[in-house]
C-alpha cells in the first residue's frame, strides 16, 4: 500500500506543478514576448527536475517519511524551501529577463498551496483506506508485556501501514484485559498467521529467553513471513538512548547526540564562522569602539572583562565580555550578579539588559572556544558548587558553550541562586544537546534578537 501511496504522491505533486505552470502561462500569455516561449519551457523542465531532486535529498517520499504525520509535514516544508531557493537561484544566475517575475511568484506560491492540498488529500485517503482495512500489513505480536503493549500502540500510530491482529502468549501470563485479543500461545503462532493472513511477526521475547523463538524464526522464514525481534532495553536503559554498531557489536549510548556526527559538527562550525564574521565586520567594527569609549567615560578600569570559564569537555578558557561592574578586586570570592546589584554601573546595566555585553564572545567563537548557540559557560566556582548537587550537570559540557542557547531564549538566564533554577537550565541544555539541528540554531538566534529588542525580565 505504501508503494502505491508513494507513487500517487509523486504523480500528484508533479501533476499540480505542471498544471499550475501551464495555467499561469495561459493567464499571462498576453504579457509574453512572442517567440520566447522556449525560455518558459526550459524553466518548466528545470522546476520539475528541481522538485524531484529536493524531494530525493530530504527523502520526501520515503516510507519512513510518509508513515508519520509530523515527519511528513516537516520534510514537505523543508523540500519546498529548497525548491524555492533553487527556483530563485536559477532566475538569478541565468539572468532570465524574459520570464515575468509576477508569473514566477504565482507559480511558486501556487505550488505551495498545491502541496498543502496534496498532503491533506493523502492523509484523508490513507485514513479512509486504513479504516476499511485496505492493503494493511497484518502483524501478530509474540509476548504480552510492557514492551509489546507499547509496540502495538506505536504500530497503530499516525500513518503506519501496520494492523495488529493480536498477541500470542500463554494465558497464565496475561493478568489483565488486553486491547487486542490473545489469539493463542507461542506454539500456535504460525497457525494464527495462516488463519489471519499475517505477513509480519514481532517478538518481544528474545531467543535466549525461550528456545521456542529460535524454532519460530526458522519456521517464519520457511513460510515467507518476516520475523522481527524487539528487545526490552529498558532493563539496561531507563531513558531513550541511541544504538550504534562497532562492526557486529551493538553499542548503546545513554542519549542521542547529533553533534557527535562529523558532518553535523562541520555544519555547525561553518555557521559559527560565517555568522561571527558577519557580526564582526558589520556590527563590532563600529560598535566595539563606541561601547569602549562609553565604558571608559562611565567607569574607571579596562573595557573588557576576562574570566576563566569551563568549556567543551571541561577545558578552561578565557571568556570575553564588556565590563559592566565597577572595577575592583574580588576580595570575597565569586558572587553572581543580582537584580539591582550596586556593583553594576549605569551604562553597564544597559549593556546587560540588552545582552550587548556578550558581543566580544564572537571572538571566542572565531577562536573555536565557543559556538554561537550552546549551553552558557559558567564561572568555575559556579560549576564546582552545582556539579555534585544537580543531576547530569556536567553532561552539558559535552558541547561547546554558546553565546546564547535554548535555556536563555526560554527565560532560564540570570542569577541561579537555587538548585531548582539551575536544574531547569541544565534540563534545557540537555534537550538542546539531544535535539540539535541547524534550523534549531537559526531559531535560537532569531529568538535571541527578538528577546533582546523586547526586553527580558531576567536580563540584569
Amino acid at each position: 500500500m505504501l508503494l502505491l501511496m508513494q507513487s500517487v504522491l509523486v504523480g500528484l505533486d508533479l501533476l499540480f506543478l505542471n498544471a499550475i505552470f501551464c495555467s499561469a502561462c495561459y493567464y499571462f500569455q498576453a504579457q509574453f514576448v512572442k517567440g520566447l516561449y522556449f525560455y518558459y519551457a526550459v524553466f518548466m523542465l528545470y522546476l520539475n527536475i528541481a522538485w524531484l531532486c529536493t524531494a530525493l535529498v530530504v527523502n520526501q517520499y520515503s516510507e519512513k517519511s510518509i508513515s508519520s504525520f509530523e515527519g511528513f509535514a516537516k520534510r514537505s516544508v523543508r523540500a519546498y524551501v529548497y525548491f524555492l531557493l533553487l527556483g530563485v537561484t536559477y532566475l538569478f544566475f541565468s539572468k532570465q529577463v524574459y520570464i515575468s517575475r509576477l508569473f514566477t511568484m504565482v507559480v511558486l506560491l501556487g505550488f505551495a498551496l498545491a502541496l498543502l492540498f496534496n498532503r491533506f488529500l493523502y492523509i484523508f485517503l490513507f485514513s479512509h483506506s486504513r479504516s476499511i482495512g485496505l492493503h494493511l500489513n497484518k502483524v501478530v505480536i509474540v509476548g504480552y508485556n510492557d514492551v509489546s503493549k507499547k509496540l502495538a500502540s506505536y504500530l497503530e500510530k499516525d500513518l503506519s501501514s501496520k494492523s495488529v491482529v493480536g498477541f500470542c502468549e500463554s494465558l497464565e501470563n496475561v493478568k489483565e484485559l488486553s486491547h487486542y485479543p490473545i489469539l493463542g500461545n507461542i506454539d500456535e503462532v504460525l497457525a494464527v498467521c495462516e488463519e489471519y493472513g499475517v505477513s509480519e511477526i514481532y517478538s518481544t521475547i528474545a531467543p535466549h529467553q525461550n528456545p521456542e523463538i529460535g524454532r519460530l524464526i526458522h519456521d517464519a522464514d520457511f513460510n515467507c513471513i518476516r520475523f522481527k525481534v524487539v528487545p526490552d532495553l529498558g532493563y539496561f536503559i531507563s531513558r531513550l538512548g541511541q544504538i550504534d554498531y562497532l562492526n557486529d557489536l551493538a553499542v548503546i549510548s545513554m542519549r542521542p547526540e547529533p553533534l557527535e556526527d562529523v558532518g553535523n559538527r562541520i555544519k555547525k562550525r561553518m555557521f559559527d564562522i560565517v555568522f561571527s564574521l558577519a557580526v564582526t565586520v558589520f556590527i563590532l567594527s563600529w560598535l566595539f569602539p563606541l561601547i569602549a569609549v562609553l565604558i571608559k567615560l562611565s567607569s574607571k578600569g579596562p573595557v573588557l572583562f576576562i574570566q576563566k570559564r569551563s568549556g567543551r569537555n571541561n577545558k578552561v578558557f578565557n571568556v570575553l565580555k564588556f565590563r559592566t561592574l565597577a572595577h575592583q578586586k574580588e576580595e570575597h570570592g565569586f558572587q553572581q550578579v543580582r537584580k539591582h546589584d550596586n556593583r553594576v554601573f549605569p551604562f553597564g546595566r544597559f549593556l546587560r539588559k540588552t545582552s550587548l555585553d556578550e558581543l566580544p564572545q564572537f571572538f571566542n567563537v572565531l577562536a573555536g572556544q565557543m559556538s554561537v548557540c550552546g549551553p552558557r559557560p559558567h564561572p568555575l566556582p559556579l560549576n564546582d558548587a552545582y556539579k555534585s548537587v544537580v543531576d547530569n550537570f556536567m553532561v552539558r559540557q559535552f558541547l561547546k558553550p554558546g553565546i546564547t542557547g535554548w535555556a536563555q531564549v526560554n527565560g532560564l538566564r540570570g542569577e541561579t541562586e537555587s538548585k531548582g533554577k539551575m536544574a531547569r537550565r541544565v534540563e534545557a541544555d540537555l534537550w538542546y544537546l539531544e535535539n540539535w539541528s541547524f534550523w534549531l540554531d537559526v531559531k535560537i538566534v532569531f529568538l535571541t534578537i527578538f528577546n533582546a529588542v523586547k526586553g527580558e525580565e531576567n536580563a540584569f
